[in-house]
């Protein structure tokens, strides 16, 4: 009598299937966590205690090493959100819709941050808190896009029916990316043009360079672990949702 090995599940398979997504990606949240704090550590020392002060600027340039990534991870978060948009609407992916829910409200918090700490560099740097340039107003328009789709996902009892909404929504909402991306090259505005990812190389010493890099890392894997965390979080919820919904209509039945 032969025995019959059973096929290996797909990697497709793997992160389409709430349960299974959860066992394989559980395991990695506490390496991410130590891993972020490790660069969180190194990166705030590197930025506050081993770079040294702007010439111009002084000590206020240590602001950029916080506002810089969180400026970053606002378009990164709504761009994971974009490609989940198309994952719930193209591909039906049963884990996608999950994702950008998940991302939403992170997504708004590191906006948050960065125009928060962007009014506060701006303040010794420009003279201001704020102005409304290019840049700047299209962030905070970025900001109310993410608000809305967080209002938008509450505003549905049905979260399938919620998810294609809300993803029609968040690709409508992408348009503002690339104007955030090259405002500074249509508009007159307060910042500078690209400083570190140019077709030139960057235009930073390595001192400042260096930090910068560390603490973009810090933050990039703090979203990823967060990310994950809220991703099983909202899959505990819906779980506990269907049983709940399920006990009722046996108690009516």
């Amino acid at each position: 009598m032969s025995i019959q090995s059973t096929p290996k599940q797909s990697w497709w398979n793997r992160i389409a299937h709430p349960g299974q997504f959860v066992a394989w990606s559980a395991p990695w949240l506490w390496p991410l966590a130590v891993l972020t704090a490790l660069l969180f550590a190194m990166g705030l020392w590197l930025a506050f205690i081993d770079s040294p002060q702007d010439y111009q600027m002084g000590h206020t340039v240590r602001i950029m090493y916080v506002h810089v990534p969180n400026a970053w991870l606002s378009q990164f978060v709504y761009g994971v959100m974009a490609l989940s948009a198309l994952g719930t609407l193209v591909w039906r992916h049963p884990m996608a819709d999950v994702s950008m829910k998940a991302a939403a409200p992170l997504g708004a918090l590191f906006t948050a941050l960065a125009l928060f700490t962007g009014a506060l560099w701006g303040r010794p740097t420009w003279g201001t808190f704020w102005e409304w340039d290019g840049r700047m107003t299209s962030t905070l328009v970025l900001l109310f896009i993410y608000l809305g789709i967080i209002a938008l996902w509450r505003a549905f009892d049905d979260q399938l029916r919620a998810a294609r909404i809300v993803a029609v929504f968040t690709l409508v909402g992408a348009i503002n990316i690339p104007i955030i991306k090259f405002s500074v090259d249509w508009w007159s505005t307060l910042h500078q043009p690209a400083s570190v990812f140019r077709a030139d190389g960057p235009r930073m010493p390595p001192s400042i360079l260096a930090p910068l890099f560390v603490m973009f890392a810090a933050f990039t894997l703090l979203f990823l672990a967060l990310h994950l965390k809220s991703m099983h979080t909202e899959i505990k919820r819906r779980r506990i949702a269907t049983l709940q919904r399920k006990a009722a209509q046996g108690h009516t039945a």
